[in-house]
Formats: C-alpha cells, structure tokens, sequence
C-alpha cells in the first residue's frame, strides 16, 4: 500500500508500526540501525527536528522505497539539478582527497 506522508508523525507512526510487527524493541533497532534511542523516541513521536537523512537511512533498513512524485513538467530540471549536484559532490571528494 502507498501512503502519503507529509510530515514527521507519519514518518515515525510508519517506522514504529513496521518495527513493532517485526516483534524489535526500540532500543535494540536503535542500536542496530546506529541511532540513539532518543533519536527513536523524537522520530516515532513526531519531533518536527529529526534528521531527515537518518528518517531516510531508517526506512531503507525496514525496506521501505520512499519517492516523490513529481509533475511532469519538472522532472527534466530535477535531472538537471541532481546532475550538476552529483558533479559538484564528485569534484569536491577529489579536492579533499588530494589534500
């Protein structure tokens, strides 16, 4: 089922219902997933502050695909934008390689 999720709360009701149903505690998913139980506890009860990131790397760990659905008429220019963002990263992990 696809859900939409527009806000921490829903990131975290999802994350705590799929770690629930696999039967993980909360400290021993935060330790595996390398997170502090706070971190947890702030993201299933919907702390507006949480690193999105870290709500990302989470969702992955539980084999949640999150996406974003685009209007058509944008897609080309978010192609653009992720290319010349890619392009910036690799050229600065080079310069701090060198150094």
């Amino acid at each position: 089922m696809s859900i939409s999720l527009t806000s921490v709360l829903e990131a975290g009701i999802a994350i705590r219902t799929l770690r629930k149903r696999a039967g993980i505690r909360i400290d021993d998913f935060a330790m595996a997933a390398g997170v502090s139980k706070q971190f947890m506890t702030d993201l299933e009860n919907g702390k507006s502050t949480v690193q999105m990131g870290k709500v990302l790397q989470l969702l992955q760990r539980l084999g949640v695909k999150v996406g974003l659905e685009l209007p058509p008429a944008d897609i080309a220019a978010y192609q653009l934008e992720l290319s010349k963002a890619r392009a910036r990263r690799a050229m600065s992990s080079k310069g701090s390689q060198g150094a």
